[in-house]
């Protein structure tokens, strides 16, 4: 009798090749024909968007740069997920529902932080950018990152629940953003 086993499954998969060139196709396809779909750069033409979707899918998982980049990457986003959704969720016990939305904007730009730091981490180890640029640049391009995101945040920021923020009251802003030529 033979027994069914999702481990071996999924080595027969590896083996023929699904990981490897399949889904990395059919990902790219997706996204291509959904942009394009989406945008309706040829006038809602699905064949001329499918056949171009088609083209660069293929061409894509040619070389085998794909297939190492979604080798690295993606491993690395399923920690920073599983991370985030961690946080999410002991953030969701102890935080009241009156504060809930201020720290969903932080849990986003925390997401983003994360997704980066996984991109990063997959060229360092692909050696695209050397992996002594990213040792050397990682601590100063995530604190410019948050830097901007902090200055974002202070200058749209609504203040005591009016629909003005801080850069209507700043006093070398405001005045230059309310005069009139």
């Amino acid at each position: 009798m033979a027994t069914f086993d999702i481990a071996t499954l999924l080595v027969e998969f590896e083996q023929i090749g699904v990981f490897d060139y399949m889904l990395p196709f059919l990902l790219i396809f997706a996204v291509v024909f959904g942009i394009l779909t989406a945008t309706n750069v040829f006038g809602g033409n699905k064949g001329v968007s499918l056949i171009i979707a088609l083209v660069i899918g293929a061409m894509a998982i040619r070389l085998g740069y794909v297939q190492a980049f979604f080798t690295e990457v993606f491993p690395r986003f399923g920690i920073a997920v599983a991370t985030l959704l961690v946080i999410v969720i002991l953030a969701a016990v102890f935080i009241p529902n009156q504060h809930k939305k201020g720290w969903a904007i932080g849990f986003a730009i925390g997401g983003g932080v994360f997704g980066l730091i996984a991109v990063i981490n997959a060229f360092s180890a692909l050696d695209w950018f050397g992996s002594t640029w990213v040792n050397d640049n990682l601590s100063l391009l995530i604190g410019s990152l948050l830097l901007i995101i902090l200055i974002i945040a202070i200058f749209t920021y609504p203040l005591k629940n009016e629909d003005k923020s801080y850069a209507e009251y700043c006093p070398w802003w405001g005045p230059m953003a309310k005069s009139k030529p």
